[in-house]
């Protein structure tokens, strides 16, 4: 029986330790830190970024089977390397392999070299650079990104040149997101429908979670301001089967074979984010690790072992695994902290948890959550909970979520109220 060791705090990380716990061959799932949701939750003493020796130590103590590595920054900064260096099974790509989110410049740029479908793209590491070419530029939208990782929020779509140029200011004059805003892209601004998909990699070959479509904006209707998503549905509408076709042939498999050309071989979740105009898919970004909150919505259609399917990647023996999917839809509904993703109080008390945990169909997945000395859950971050439902088609998931989020409450929460409304409209939806 395998132990499992699941690095992260997030709605994310509870879904994977969830999924994993349900597994035959695993008898016990820890979680670092973890959450008021998550199981066994441990402490490491403190260390700084880079420095993964407490967690080396713990998973050789533990004698852990698989580590799975929930966010990008330890990805980015080497926590597989440390970890494999002492021969643990790391689902996770090494850190040359997660500069494809780290780095969005050098992501591009192996997009180009290896003929993957992009937006015309331009690097800059001078403001005045990235003005001059901004200048050149038709009068109209465009995209402006910081180059290095920005929890999801260093990305401007930019309905015009003056908006375009506040942008460039607030990355490289006014450092809102640090280093990682020193050097900018200026991108093609493309149209479609957004969609993610999520590609399990053992370096060579890919198997695929279903599709799913992220609501990054704040608000009903997709206004106000970028957060780390407020809900996600699955599957996808937008993704045909013939989308998905060209994702695997034109986009997935040649960035696994670039990759492994390059002598960086991708282990783990490749997440392709992609805008699709009329039935042809482009690459958004790419991200090393399962998505937040699509993989809330993704993991409860998976019908199977998960565990397997992990380690298998990990070892980087995918040869004669499966991925089955049930029939059906999921959506997840983000409960978050009024005034996410401004600032926000911390500490209120969460209700209902118990009656949401008998509905069936109902699954509540914490994410800025934490016990307090009473032992009661209260809410610690800005996107507090995951509500996702499950049903036979994307309304029903719908429904089968908001219905939960009806009999949870804490003070300030908000949420959207039309997760899904891009795919309600389609026809069998």
């Amino acid at each position: 029986m395998a132990k499992v060791l699941v690095v992260g705090g997030g709605g994310r990380e509870h879904a994977l330790a969830h999924f994993l716990g349900r597994s035959r061959d695993v008898e016990a799932v820890w979680t670092v830190p973890g959450n008021a949701g998550t199981p066994g939750n441990l402490t490491l003493r403190s260390a700084g970024p880079g420095d993964f020796g407490p967690l080396v130590e713990l998973a050789v103590e533990r004698r852990i089977d698989l580590v799975v590595v929930g966010p990008e920054a330890p990805l980015c900064d080497g926590v597989a390397d440390a970890l494999g260096a002492e021969g643990l099974a790391v689902f996770g790509p090494v850190a040359a392999a997660a500069r494809l989110e780290g780095d969005k410049a050098y992501a591009r740029e192996f997009m180009r070299r290896h003929a993957i479908p992009h937006p015309e793209f331009a690097v800059f590491r001078e403001a005045a650079r990235a003005e001059d070419h901004l200048a050149a530029l038709p009068e109209g939208p465009v995209v402006v990104k910081a180059a290095g990782l920005a929890a999801g929020k260093g990305v401007a779509v930019c309905p015009n040149r003056s908006a375009a140029l506040e942008a460039i200011r607030s990355c490289m004059a006014e450092h809102a997101f640090g280093q990682a805003g020193d050097t900018v892209l200026i991108e093609q601004c493309l149209e479609g429908e957004e969609a993610s998909i999520l590609a399990l990699c053992d370096g060579e070959r890919a198997l695929y979670f279903p599709s799913s479509q992220d609501h990054k904006r704040a608000l009903d209707g997709d206004r106000g301001p970028n957060t780390g998503g407020m809900g996600a549905y699955a599957p996808a509408p937008v993704v045909t089967a013939e989308v998905m076709e060209k994702v695997d042939r034109q986009i997935v498999r040649p960035t696994l074979a670039g990759m492994a050309t390059e002598g960086i071989p991708y282990r783990g979740c490749l997440y392709v984010g992609l805008m699709i105009d009329r039935g042809e898919p482009v690459v958004v970004e790419f991200n090393c690790r399962f998505g937040d909150p699509e993989t809330q919505a993704v993991l409860p259609l998976v019908d199977g072992d998960l565990f397997p399917l992990l380690l298998a990647a990990a070892v980087g023996d995918l040869r004669d695994a499966e991925l089955p999917v049930r029939a059906g839809a999921a959506a997840c509904v983000v409960l978050a902290s009024g005034g996410y993703p401004g600032a926000y109080e911390r500490g209120k008390p969460i209700r209902g948890l118990a009656e949401a945990a008998e509905m069936e169909d109902l699954f509540v997945f914490h994410a800025g959550t934490r016990l307090s000395e009473a032992g009661e859950a209260v809410t610690a971050g800005g996107r507090v909970l995951g509500v996702t439902g499950v049903g036979g088609t994307i309304a029903d998931a719908v429904a089968a979520a908001y219905r939960g989020v009806g009999m949870v409450r804490f003070e300030g929460m908000s949420f959207r109220r039309d997760i899904g409304h891009r795919a309600l409209g389609r026809p069998g939806s």
